[in-house]
């Protein structure tokens, strides 16, 4: 059975417990809303560059994927803004598995009526299966989730779908495939050079669809538009 590996970087944000932000992915969310949230906490003495973080999870990632998987050695990764992008990715590539590192399922949030909608971020892997593009969903939900399995019962039934853990994770092929996404509506900019070191401990080598750099510097902000995004949202 071929498998798609998808990581979303979100998987490793620390903060994701008491996350209840819920964005469609833009430009002005991907980065105006961070100006905005940094400068609302600034004002009551808080500095969310350094709560706001990655847990230490990340660096043992790779060692232990590695371990307990077999990859290609022209194993080719893509990296994109949105977790979207996995829908045909996977179908594209014909895999029959998906193994997805997320801290959100993104099977779908209105049970099976969530089908009835076009394809979005929340509901990508519960589509594929869905519409039979491929067999079984795995799902590795990140350390700091909010989510729970039991929360997604209606789907579950319907459909082949795993919750595992890292450890946990094998594939039946080789792996050739592996899709990274940044999720910068939920994944903070400051973090973005942590996001690159961990693609670049991947090994392997990657492809740039989507990612805009992303220039984070408040000290640099005018009065102005440091204004214009307090009033954004």
């Amino acid at each position: 059975m071929s498998s798609l590996i998808t990581i979303d970087w979100d998987y490793f944000m620390n903060y994701m417990s008491h996350w209840n932000g819920s964005y469609i992915e833009n430009d002005n969310n991907i980065n105006k809303h961070w100006y905005k949230k940094y400068y609302e906490e600034k004002k009551r003495g808080i500095d969310i560059t350094r709560s706001m973080n990655v847990g230490d999870e990340v660096d043992n990632f790779w060692p232990i994927l590695k371990k307990n998987l077999d990859f290609k050695k022209d194993t080719k990764v893509l990296l994109t803004e949105s977790h979207l992008a996995a829908y045909k990715i996977a179908i594209d590539n014909k895999v029959d598995s998906v193994i997805s590192f997320d801290s959100h399922s993104d099977l779908g949030y209105q049970g099976l009526d969530s089908f009835k909608f076009e394809v979005n971020c929340a509901d990508w892997l519960g589509k594929l299966l869905y519409e039979v593009k491929i067999k079984e969903a795995n799902i590795v939900y990140g350390p700091y989730t909010n989510e729970h399995s039991d929360q997604f019962k209606e789907i579950n039934e319907a459909y082949n779908i795993n919750y595992l853990s890292l450890e946990e994770v094998k594939c039946q092929e080789p792996c050739k495939i592996i899709h990274i996404c940044r999720s910068g509506c939920w994944s903070a900019p400051w973090l973005d050079n942590k996001f690159k070191a961990f693609v670049f401990e991947s090994g392997f080598e990657f492809k740039n669809i989507d990612i805009k750099e992303r220039h984070w510097n408040p000290a640099s902000i005018s009065l102005a538009d440091q204004i214009d995004y307090m009033l954004y949202g």
